[in-house]
């Protein structure tokens, strides 16, 4: 008897929509399960090479925790190209500058770095606070 591996293709995808509450959560946990979910490796028919994620909402970003002293202590960097062009900001004050920058940055972070993370990135929607504008995904579940 010979059995066949079933590999989702294009057409069959199937994309759910999930939402996350960043409130009182650690910041690497939450960033574990969104990269998870966008993904797909949930999905009994995961394939690496393909992208057969979900869409993810995140929503009370501005209310994430961090452990330890990361407040102060975790640093974010961006390099313009030019000579002296070393910027860095911390978590603290990131978090009240652009708190969604953090969750997309650390989920960015734990996508593999290959052509599929930007289209997977793209189906992250993280909102600062609890109102988001993706209601009408989640009221036909």
């Amino acid at each position: 008897m010979m059995q066949k591996t079933y590999v989702d293709t294009h057409k069959t995808i199937k994309r759910e929509w999930h939402i996350f509450d960043a409130k009182g959560q650690v910041l690497g946990k939450v960033a574990v399960e969104v990269a998870e979910k966008l993904a797909g490796k949930h999905k009994p028919t995961f394939t690496p090479h393909m992208d057969n994620g979900d869409f993810v909402v995140v929503i009370n970003a501005a209310e994430v925790q961090v452990s330890g002293n990361k407040e102060d202590g975790k640093i974010y960097y961006h390099h313009s190209g030019f000579p002296g062009g070393l910027k860095h900001e911390s978590f603290g004050h990131l978090i009240q500058r652009n708190p969604t920058k953090i969750i997309q940055l650390a989920v960015k972070g734990m996508l593999p770095k290959n052509k599929l993370r930007d289209p997977r990135m793209a189906r992250l929607k993280v909102f600062a606070g609890s109102e988001h504008t993706y209601t009408d995904k989640f009221a036909s579940k």
